[in-house]
C-alpha cells in the first residue's frame, strides 16, 4: 500500500503566513542555523557552540540538552530539527576517545542532508577571554580566505568546506554597503588539513586624507580546526541544490517609468486627445460669469449679428445696381 503524503491546510491566517514563509522561493530567506550537542560533549566544544550561536544571532537556535545523535550513521533527527525550525544549516558537537572535541558542520537541501564535514577543535579561545568591545549583533561580516588548499580547485574537500563556511557565516544578503557598516572580519587560513579561524573588529582611524586608516583588533572566537571525516553530496545533487531561477536577480524594465536622483518614481501616461470644452466641471460661484461679463457677451453677439445684417443688405443692393447697369 502506497504511503500518502499528508497535506497541511492552514486553519487561520497566522498559520497560512507561516506555511507561505516556508514555501520554496526564487530568492531564499536568510538561512537559519540549529546548534545541537551530543550525549557526550566536552566543555570546550560546548563553549565553541555558544560562541558560534553568538556570532550567528539572531538567525540561530541553540539546543543545549543532550541528544543521542550520530550524524554519520543516522541524520534523521537533524533532518527533523531542520524541518521543524526551517533551518538549512546545523552544527553538532560531541566528544569521544577516538575523536575528541568533535565539531560537525553541515547543511540541508529540501529538509534532507546535503553534505557535512567533521572538524576537530585543536585549540579554542572564547569570546569572553578577549577583554575588548565587540561588534554589533547581526552585522554582516567580511569573509577572507587564504591558503593554497582553498585555491586548489582539484581539492574537492577543501572547496566544499570553503562553500560551507561561506554559507555558514555570510550573514544577511544586502544590495548596498556603507563603508562604516563593515565592522567585522572573519579570516580563514588553510594549511594542509588544518583551518585557522580568526575574528577581527575593523576600526577606521583618521589618516589625514580622504581614505581612512584601517586597524584590526582580534575579538574572538579563535579556532584551530583539523579536517576529519566528510560526507559530500554527489555532483548532480549539489548542482540541483545550487540551481537558481534564470534572471531572478535582474531588474525587469518597465516602460514609461523612470526614477530621478532622489528615488522618486516618474511615470508617463499616454491618453487620447480630449475635448476639454465639453468636459463638465464642478460649478462653483468663483467660476460663474458676473452680470457685467454676461452683458458684454450679449453685446458682442448683437454687434456680430448687426454686422452680418449690414453685409447682407449691402450685398443685396450691390446686386440690384449691377442688374440696372446691364439694362
Amino acid at each position: 500500500m502506497a504511503i500518502m503524503k499528508r497535506v497541511v491546510k492552514p486553519k487561520n491566517k497566522r498559520s497560512k503566513r507561516a506555511l507561505e514563509a516556508r514555501e520554496p522561493k526564487a530568492i531564499e530567506n536568510q538561512k537559519t542555523t540549529v546548534l545541537v550537542r551530543g550525549t557526550n560533549c566536552s566543555q570546550l566544544v560546548q563553549d565553541c557552540l555558544k560562541d558560534l550561536h553568538t556570532l550567528k544571532k539572531p538567525e540561530a537556535v541553540n539546543y543545549s540538552q543532550k541528544n543521542d545523535i550520530r550524524p554519520f550513521e543516522d541524520a534523521t533527527k537533524l533532518e527533523f530539527y531542520s524541518k521543524k525550525l526551517d533551518a538549512s544549516l546545523f552544527a553538532f558537537g560531541n566528544h569521544n576517545k577516538k575523536r575528541p572535541n568533535n565539531l560537525i558542520l553541515g547543511r540541508m537541501f529540501d529538509n534532507h542532508l546535503l553534505d557535512m564535514i567533521e572538524l576537530g577543535v585543536d585549540s579554542f579561545t572564547a569570546l569572553k577571554e578577549f577583554k575588548n568591545s565587540k561588534v554589533t549583533a547581526g552585522s554582516k561580516p567580511c569573509l577572507l580566505f587564504a591558503g593554497e588548499p582553498f585555491a586548489d580547485t582539484t581539492n574537492l574537500e577543501m572547496q566544499r568546506l570553503k562553500s560551507l563556511l561561506i554559507d555558514f557565516f555570510r550573514g544577511p544578503e544586502v544590495t548596498n554597503l556603507r563603508l562604516a557598516g563593515i565592522e567585522h572580519a572573519l579570516q580563514f587560513t588553510a594549511v594542509e588539513k588544518k583551518v585557522f579561524l580568526r575574528s577581527y573588529k575593523i576600526s577606521m582611524k583618521k589618516s589625514g586624507g580622504r581614505i581612512p586608516r584601517i586597524e584590526l583588533e582580534e575579538i574572538g572566537p579563535s579556532l584551530d580546526l583539523s579536517l576529519r571525516r566528510t560526507h559530500l553530496a554527489s555532483d548532480d545533487l549539489f548542482k540541483s541544490a545550487c540551481k537558481q531561477v534564470k534572471n531572478v536577480r535582474s531588474v525587469k524594465k518597465v516602460k514609461n517609468i523612470s526614477e530621478d536622483a532622489f528615488g522618486t518614481k516618474l511615470g508617463r501616461v499616454h491618453i487620447q486627445p480630449q475635448e476639454i470644452e465639453k468636459i463638465q466641471t464642478r460649478k462653483t460661484k468663483a467660476l460663474k460669469e458676473t452680470k457685467e461679463e454676461k452683458l458684454e457677451v450679449i453685446q458682442q453677439k448683437k454687434e456680430k449679428a448687426e454686422s452680418a445684417r449690414k453685409r447682407a443688405v449691402a450685398a443685396v443692393f450691390a446686386d440690384d445696381d449691377e442688374v440696372s447697369a446691364d439694362e
